[in-house]
């Protein structure tokens, strides 16, 4: 008996596709994670400049859905500052 081989099926990334990879990617490498407001204000900015050069296919409203998408993933669902212990009221 003949081996049967899972056949792959590869889905082609579109171009949308591949800015947001690299964005995401880009916002893990860069360090604006642990950036001020402003200075992630600054990098984005730049980034979309960067990605809208690169990418010119994609359309001003998808880069603006890119923005949204970065500066979300920037932003802790949980805030890290708070320093009481979970559970605990104070008053």
């Amino acid at each position: 008996m003949g081996k049967r081989r899972k056949q792959e099926v590869k889905e082609e990334l579109t171009l949308f596709d591949k800015a947001r990879n690299e964005l995401l990617s880009q916002i893990r490498h860069c360090g604006v994670l642990d950036a001020t407001e402003d200075q992630q204000d600054t990098w984005f900015k730049e980034t979309m400049d960067y990605l809208a050069n690169r990418y010119n296919g994609v359309s001003e409203e998808q880069l603006a859905q890119l923005d949204a998408l970065g500066r979300a993933y920037c932003k802790p669902v949980i805030s890290y500052g708070n320093t009481s212990p979970a559970g605990s009221e104070t008053g």
